[in-house]
């Protein structure tokens, strides 16, 4: 086994003084004065109802703009004029921040900022700290000051995202498909699922699912999977290659329904997924797993950024928008579709108990549980891949991030794919 010593990129420069939270509330934005939010993000991160509820409640109108992850970051750092809310991954962070064009948003304007989620804010869950390899939230949560390009070691008045949604992300199967136990992260990579295995192929994402599995099988101790240097690159993508040209995979997906059709089709049993995708194969009555694996899971989380250019009525309309997504109700939206929400207590509020149970408890449903569209997701007495909200989220083994060595990586997984 190759051991590398850890190496650790330092993103927190600085530290501010600490803020209050919620000491001014945001303006309410009278429904009568409508306003439209150019909102930015990937598709995946686009809801229609919670579009349709803040036009009626609030009186403003989300026009959203769908691009990849690499145009998210792209338009931040080119055209910061072109959107008025981006939802952006934190591990773009460390390449936006830079730019200036985002703005700290002001924790006194934001009602329920000390009720965010520490696994967020602290980097634990239940008093218990989790991984933080690769770009953890609570390491770039906090700007020095309100237009600063560097990030705070401490908590200040400047936020540089509010969470919308995160997730502990694992492998999804096909358990009618396999006649094994699934327990290791080292399965992707196993013989046995030759031709029948897939794997992500956006580039900073893939190779951390890579890291989990040929660090799992033994292969290599890696000093940070998020942030490998040149060697541990060079050792994954050559492990990579050997398992593509003994044919263990069957397809290189790069969106949400290439995962869905693989998986349905049963053209692929183990494979990269998030968490939506499962539940789109599941809602065709075709059984599907997000499996809980010994090693842990890749977490990731994704927020609400203000553009620096951003002022006047937008700026207070962005700031009500926020609030109305913390209150709840966009919270339980997107928890029936098995994302977690920044702040779990008021999206509980909106929750039918049994309900709750199911998808913060680990608790078997009492009733047949049911997507946001009302179609069946689990029958009564079903209980949620890998259990409670602690259970899951207390097992993150890494997150997502932006590497060091991005674009020696993404030359060397270009080799991979192109082998």
């Amino acid at each position: 086994m190759t051991i590398i010593r850890p190496t650790r990129r330092r993103f927190l420069k600085g530290a501010g003084a600490v803020g209050a939270a919620a000491a001014f509330p945001a303006p309410f934005v009278n429904a009568q004065e409508r306003v439209t939010l150019r909102y930015l993000s990937t598709a995946v991160n686009q809801s229609p109802g919670i579009a349709a509820r803040a036009s009626e409640e609030l009186g403003i109108d989300i026009e959203y703009i769908a691009v990849t992850t690499d145009d998210v970051a792209r338009r931040v750092i080119t055209q910061p004029n072109s959107f008025d809310l981006v939802d952006s991954e934190y591990f773009a962070l460390p390449n936006l921040v830079p730019s200036g064009n985002l703005m700290g948003m002001d924790a006194r304007r934001i009602e329920r900022a000390d009720q965010i989620e520490p696994v967020i804010t602290q980097g634990t869950v239940g008093g218990e700290p989790v991984g933080l390899q690769g770009t953890a939230p609570s390491e770039v949560f906090y700007l020095t000051g309100q237009y600063a390009q560097e990030f705070a070691s401490e908590p200040t008045e400047w936020i540089t995202l509010i969470p919308t949604t995160y997730n502990a992300d694992t492998l999804g199967i096909r358990p009618d498909l396999i006649d094994k136990d699934i327990t290791s992260w080292a399965s992707l990579l196993d013989p046995d699922f030759a031709g029948k295995a897939a794997i992500l192929n956006i580039p900073s994402i893939g190779i951390m699912d890579a890291a989990m599995a040929i660090e799992a099988r033994g292969d290599i101790t890696y000093g940070d999977k998020g942030n490998m240097t040149r060697e541990e690159i060079d050792f994954t993508i050559e492990r990579l290659i050997e398992a593509k040209r003994n044919g263990q995979f069957r397809a290189f997906w790069s969106n949400f329904n290439e995962s869905v059709n693989l998986m349905a089709s049963g053209e692929v049993v183990i494979q990269s997924m998030w968490s939506p995708a499962v539940t789109a194969v599941r809602t065709q009555g075709i059984p599907c797993v997000y499996q809980p694996l010994q090693e842990g899971y890749r977490a990731w989380a994704s927020g609400f950024g203000l553009p620096r250019t951003l002022e006047g009525r937008k700026l207070d309309a962005a700031y009500e928008f926020i609030n109305w997504f913390l209150s709840g109700w966009a919270g339980a939206h997107l928890s029936r579709q098995g994302y977690y929400p920044a702040i779990l207590e008021t999206a509980r509020e909106y929750m039918e108990p049994y309900e709750w149970a199911y998808w913060y408890e680990g608790q078997p449903a009492e009733q047949d549980i049911t997507a946001p569209g009302g179609d069946l997701m689990e029958g009564a007495g079903a209980v949620r891949d890998g259990g409670s909200y602690e259970q899951r989220m207390g097992a993150v083994a890494c997150w997502n991030a932006v590497m060091d060595e991005n674009q020696y990586m993404i030359r060397k997984w270009n080799e991979f794919i192109a082998a």
